[in-house]
Formats: C-alpha cells, structure tokens, sequence
C-alpha cells in the first residue's frame, strides 16, 4: 500500500459537524469497535470448525478484511464525509438509488447489529446482577446509547476509551492465566497446530476464517465520522491499520492460548468459551468478573455502533436521500440529534426479532453487500482528482477485496438473505417514496 502525505484540510467539510477526533481516540475508536463482543462468543464456535489451529483462521481473516479496508483509506482520505459509503457510492455510480441502497445497507447494519448487541446485553451477561426482563432492559440501555451519542463525539469516544481498555484487560486476563498455567506444567501446546481430521486442511481454515471475519467487522464505521477527523489524510491510514493489525495479533494470541488450555471438543461445547479457558487454568479468576467485562464488551459494541447508523443516516440526509430534519444537529453539542433519535428507535424495534444470530448474520451481509461497492468505487474514483493529498491503495487489492467479498457471499444461509432482502426491500420503499415527497415539493413551487 502506497504512503500518503499530510493533508491541509482544504476539502473540509461543510459546517456542521466539530472536528474533534485525534489520532489516538480514532484508533481507540476502530479497535474498540473491532474487539467488540465477538471475541467473547466466537473462540468455541471457531474451534468446532478449524480444530485447535484457530489462530490460522484468525490471521486469514484478518488478511480479507485488510483487503477491503485499503480501500476505505482511499477513499475516506479522498472523501472525508460523513456518510462513509453511501457518498462513496453516490460519487463512483451517480445514480441515486444505488447511492441510497448502499447507504441504507450501512444504516441497517447499524441499528440491527445494535439491536443485537441490546439483546446480548439484557442477556445471561446481565442476569449475572439483575434479574430483569430482557426486552425492557435492552431498551433501557439503547436509550442510554442515545443519550450518550447525543451529548457528543468527544463524550462518546472518551467513554470508548475506558471501555476499550476494559476489553483488552479482559484478553490479556486469558493470556496472563493460560502461561501461568503453561509455566506450571499445565496445557498441551500441540493442540494449537491441530486442525480437523475428517475436514480438508483448506476447507477447515476457510471455513473457519468465514466465522472469524465477523470479528474484524466494524472498521468500516470510522469512515462515518471521517468529517469529525482532524487531518484525516495522515491520521485515519495510521489509526485504521494499527488498530486492526493490533486486533488481528490479539486474536490470534487467544487462539493459540484457548486451545492450549481446553480440547477443542470442550472448547467447541463453550457458551462462554474465553472465560471456559480462563476456568481451566485454575488461576481463580472469579466468574463474575468476565461476565462484567463481556457487558463492557458489548456496550462499547453498541456505542459505536449508533454513533455510525446516526451519522450514516446524517450524512444520507445532507445528500438528499433521507429527509433533510435528519440533518439537523444539537446548537451547541453539534451532534445529530434527530438522526440519532431515529436510528434508536429503528433500533428498538428490531429487539423484538429476539434472535441474536439472525440478527448478527443479517449484519455481515449487509455489510458485505457494502464492502463490494467500496472496493468497485475505488477503481471508478480514480479517474476523479481532488486537490489535496490523500492515500493511495495498489490497484491489485480493491480487485481482490471484491473476490474476498464474493467468497464470504456464498456461505450465507437462507434465512439470512431472506431477511437481507427484505431489509432492501424496505429501503428501496423508503427511496421511492422520498423521491416522490421531493417531486412534489419541485411542483408546488413551481405553481407557486
């Protein structure tokens, strides 16, 4: 991938939006988003599929996800908007509807993987210290979200920072008592290089790798508060790879040290695997603990989550593919108040599904669908000079982020493309009767 140089900020955004985002709170921002909760479920889920080799799968990808994300360097270095995608879209295709799907596809995986991440939150993680209903409770806290995102980008992203070390506290705790546990004579270190008897090696790995890339889901939210960057030329290529890089090493780290501690068939069996493994170790970490650092992980999950629907659907608006109140923002907190008032509703009543892995499913496909746009937009986009300095990605890595995407596309089960495609379905609804609501603002005033 190519350097950049700094950029001058002469393509800055219109007013609007403060540009109160540095260097370290992005990359906090991106990592805190990217660990998330998936970590915590996901280890189990991902050894019953490779074997004890699940740092292999991790690192693979790790390497899809690094694909799709050069392209989002470009492009938000290029374009540094609020809208992330959708402007992307709209730019590369000029057609309205393609421009308003994309957007939509952002928006809906927002308020749907928030509305997961609610659920998973009222859930047995909570029921650990209260014995409250779910649904209520997962209200209760989006609307906590809410008002936190409300009170604005610096708030939500300092209290991302306390969260986000919560996380990483809670996997180096896996890592510290799994080489105690090596120290003392325990584990089998050679279970880390087995993979799956009765799988072809390529076939268990890649299967594997497709479960573990919902774990690198969620860089693709900071390009929604690219227009809140400060110098977001030099920063945001920096933050962007660290942070996943980082991301994908802890990741493969647990990997090797979850398999290491527990066979694969009690590992695989785990609802909880990480703190499984933690158990195992017999350090005497108490269970209360992990269960308080995975209601962290989720929390910091669903912030960032809102603070992207919220600014996808802002930026939407400021194109004239929402309605234009979406736009508005908060006097003195110059936060979008309706937009985030919005997408906490959408969100609210998607908890009533209730079924947290159609719901997380329905998030990587839609996302997908994004992914695909973004690297095609970069080879359309480069034809279009802008006057500042920005990163450059090699031309080879969009191509094959498409493929990558393509590969993940195909393992989608039924239910999933089903509810994707009524979720779409929806949103070109919404579009049309938008662009009907304009078409008869443009007569009555050209009546009047």
């Amino acid at each position: 991938m190519a350097a950049t140089t700094t950029d001058s900020d002469a393509d800055a955004a219109k007013p609007g939006l403060a540009r109160r985002i540095t260097g370290p709170l992005l990359f906090l921002f991106i990592l805190g988003d990217v660990l998330g909760a998936g970590i915590y479920a996901l280890t189990g889920t991902l050894a019953g599929e490779v074997g004890g080799a699940i740092w292999i799968a991790m690192l693979v990808a790790l390497g899809l996800a690094l694909l799709t994300a050069g392209s989002y360097a470009e492009l938000v270095t290029k374009y540094p908007k609020a809208g992330g995608a959708a402007v992307f879209a709209q730019r590369a295709y000029r057609t309205p509807l393609v421009g308003f799907l994309v957007g939509f596809c952002m928006l809906a995986a927002g308020v749907t993987s928030a509305a997961g991440l609610a659920l998973a939150f009222a859930g047995e993680y909570l029921s650990t210290f209260l014995d409250v209903p779910a649904v209520p409770a997962a209200i209760a806290f989006l609307v906590l979200v809410a008002l936190l995102n409300a009170r604005g980008i610096r708030e939500s992203l300092g209290a991302n920072v306390g969260m986000t070390a919560i996380e990483l506290t809670g996997l180096l705790l896996v890592l510290v008592t799994v080489a105690i546990m090596v120290g003392a004579g325990g584990g089998e270190p050679g279970r880390a290089l087995e993979l799956r008897p009765d799988v072809a090696p390529g076939t268990a790995i890649l299967g594997g790798a497709i479960i573990a890339y919902y774990s690198f889901v969620g860089f693709e939210t900071s390009a929604n508060v690219a227009e809140e960057v400060r110098d977001p030329s030099r920063v945001y290529p920096r933050a962007l790879f660290g942070s996943l890089l980082v991301a994908g090493i802890l990741y493969a780290l647990i990997g090797v040290a979850s398999a290491v501690a527990l066979p694969v068939d009690e590992l695989a069996a785990s609802s909880g695997p990480l703190l499984a493994v933690v158990q195992a170790t017999g350090v005497g970490v108490p269970a209360w603990l992990f269960s308080a650092i995975a209601l962290v992980a989720v929390a910091n999950g669903a912030l960032l989550t809102m603070i992207m629907a919220s600014r996808v659907a802002y930026g939407m608006a400021g194109e004239g593919l929402l309605p234009s109140p979406l736009s508005r923002v908060l006097p003195r907190r110059q936060t979008p108040w309706v937009a985030i008032a919005a997408t906490t509703l959408v969100a609210v009543l998607l908890t009533s599904l209730g079924d947290l892995a159609l719901l997380a499913e329905t998030v990587v496909l839609l996302l997908l669908v994004v992914f695909i746009s973004t690297n095609v937009a970069v080879l359309v986009l480069r034809r279009d000079r802008v006057e500042h300095a920005h990163f450059r990605v090699w031309r080879i890595v969009p191509i094959l982020g498409v493929a990558s995407c393509v590969l993940l596309l195909t393992q989608q089960s039924p239910r999933v493309w089903l509810l994707g495609g009524a979720l779409l379905a929806g949103g070109a609804l919404l579009f049309g009767i938008q662009r009907l609501v304009q078409r008869a603002r443009g007569s009555a005033g050209d009546r009047a």
